[in-house]
């Protein structure tokens, strides 16, 4: 046994989640990035078993779609992330291709505990999540620089379970963006991909984003790669530059600050 997998082992809990997952360890928890405003990105998680049908990571990372959603817990990557921080500065992304805050993160705690050693040092990040477990750490991004994007693809909890599976419902993402904005985090609310679902409820929807509090929001039309092409085609879901600009409009009346993503 390794000493990555006696860390992670010390803070098993099958009472807050017991999904489908492989132990495996990291070469490196730091990479360049090459996101605007990231310098380099941290995934505490590979794979992701929110399902999104509309994610395009399982292409860029060369992932069968069918084992993306087996999520691969790297045990030792928070003492590799102490070990390569010295000599680093700049903005650290947490969750550029997978979501830090997915179920696993109940049971294994792997980016609380990258967060305290980014915290003690100091380091600015840039969270990106679509679950309000996110939350559960607010004290530690309260108390450092940086900021957080919560993804919200729509209103409709029926739509929701069928194209993000295994997220946390809108609402429950919503109400993290208030309880974040209360605390004075400085976050984004994050409307990508705009699908075609939206069109006609465009009001509805940007009314619950302002009730929120978030003063800014970046919109994200949808990115098709051949894969994802072909399953949203067979599901009948495409991308809406109709509902996107009238998302922009109305956001920007509601003293939004609105922006393409990246």
């Amino acid at each position: 046994m390794t000493e990555g997998t006696a860390e992670l082992i010390e803070f098993v809990n099958r009472d807050a989640w017991d999904g489908v997952y492989h132990v495996v360890q990291c070469r490196r928890a730091l990479s360049p990035s090459g996101l605007p405003g990231i310098d380099y990105a941290l995934n505490p998680y590979g794979g992701c078993e929110h399902g999104c049908i509309y994610c395009y990571a399982p292409e860029v990372t060369h992932t069968d779609w069918q084992e993306w959603r087996v999520v691969r817990v790297k045990a030792n990557v928070v003492t590799r992330l102490a070990a390569e921080l010295p000599g680093i500065s700049g903005t650290i992304g947490i969750g550029t291709v997978t979501d830090p805050y997915q179920g696993a993160e109940k049971r294994f705690q792997l980016t609380r505990r990258c967060l305290e050693v980014l915290r003690d040092r100091g380091y600015r990040t840039h969270i990106h999540t679509k679950s309000d477990l996110i939350l559960r750490d607010l004290d530690l991004i309260a108390a450092g620089p940086g900021e957080v994007g919560v993804t919200v693809t729509g209103l409709n909890e029926n739509r929701s379970k069928i194209t993000e599976p295994g997220a946390p419902l809108p609402a429950r993402r919503l109400e993290a963006l208030r309880q974040l904005s209360a605390a004075s985090v400085d976050c984004y609310v994050l409307i990508g991909p705009v699908l075609d679902h939206l069109e006609g409820h465009e009001e509805e929807f940007c009314d619950a984003v302002a009730a929120t509090g978030v003063k800014r929001a970046c919109l994200d039309a949808l990115n098709l790669r051949p894969q994802l092409e072909a399953r949203l085609g067979r599901m009948g879901i495409c991308g809406s530059e109709r509902a996107r600009e009238r998302i922009w409009e109305l956001l920007t009346a509601a003293g939004l600050k609105v922006q393409n993503v990246f």
